[in-house]
């Protein structure tokens, strides 16, 4: 999917097939580049530069895995579900407004302080689904402890979308996205490990409850698809996606 518009007759309203509308949440997203993440300088990209639209700690070590250097944007999305919306869509959507946020941010800053290069902003979203249901992140412990039961000795999905919204010097966009769905299945997960997993800390910030990457690995019994995806960000499709728009990865 690729679209192109003037940058400075730019709206987004949540939808991505749509350009040139009023945004559906009439507060304005906001969105700062913070410090640069950079990972050794024997690792640097030459190309367009590369924005993170993200704050997740697992999304900026797994794109750090691929050797881009990047710098994080703080962007704030209305990240509820829409009536209706299908989990694909959902997740699809949600990576794409988190791209736009820190392509909004970085355009509506003074000329002198954009990039003097072309640039892209990725931004990615993961969510997990079991019978249609989308778990989100637990309120509490009661409501950890009910996704993990629903999980239990089931087979879920997780999705990740990653969108890039990639811009030239003339002040044009192209927007690139992809969806992974990876399924997971765990085995029976008993009452007393549910309070002990909850009493690590683990699942408290994490979509489903739980966080392969950790100690919620105990209750995978299988996966098929993308481990990296589950995480956060799926490496393979990322990889191949920021290739086509000219960033150059460590050999």
């Amino acid at each position: 999917m690729i679209m192109k518009t003037p940058a400075d007759t730019l709206r987004f309203s949540g939808d991505s097939t749509l350009l040139n509308a009023t945004p559906l949440d009439a507060t304005p997203l906001n969105a700062t580049p913070s410090e640069a993440t950079l990972p050794d300088a024997s690792q640097s990209n030459v190309g367009p530069t590369l924005y993170l639209a993200s704050q997740s700690p697992r999304r900026v070590e797994l794109l750090q895995q691929l050797g881009l250097q990047f710098e994080k944007l703080c962007i704030d999305v209305n990240e509820a579900r829409n009536s209706g919306e299908l989990p694909e869509d959902f997740v699809g959507r949600l990576g794409l407004d988190k791209a736009m946020a820190g392509y909004r941010a970085l355009i509506d800053q003074p000329l002198s302080s954009l990039p003097a290069v072309p640039f892209a902003v990725l931004g990615a979203d993961t969510i997990v689904v079991c019978d249609d249901d989308i778990l989100g992140k637990p309120a509490g412990e009661a409501d950890a402890g009910k996704m993990l039961q629903l999980l239990s000795g089931r087979t879920h999905h997780v999705y990740t979308s990653v969108s890039v919204i990639s811009s030239d010097v003339s002040g044009s966009y192209s927007v690139h996205s992809i969806t992974n769905k990876t399924q997971v299945t765990f085995r029976t997960i008993e009452p007393e490990e549910v309070k002990w997993y909850w009493s690590s800390g683990e699942p408290s910030d994490k979509a489903g409850a739980y966080g392969i990457q950790g100690l919620g690995a105990i209750f995978v019994s299988c996966i098929k698809g993308s481990y990296s995806s589950v995480v956060g960000l799926p490496l393979f499709e990322t990889s191949q996606l920021l290739s086509e728009l000219g960033f150059h990865f460590k050999s």
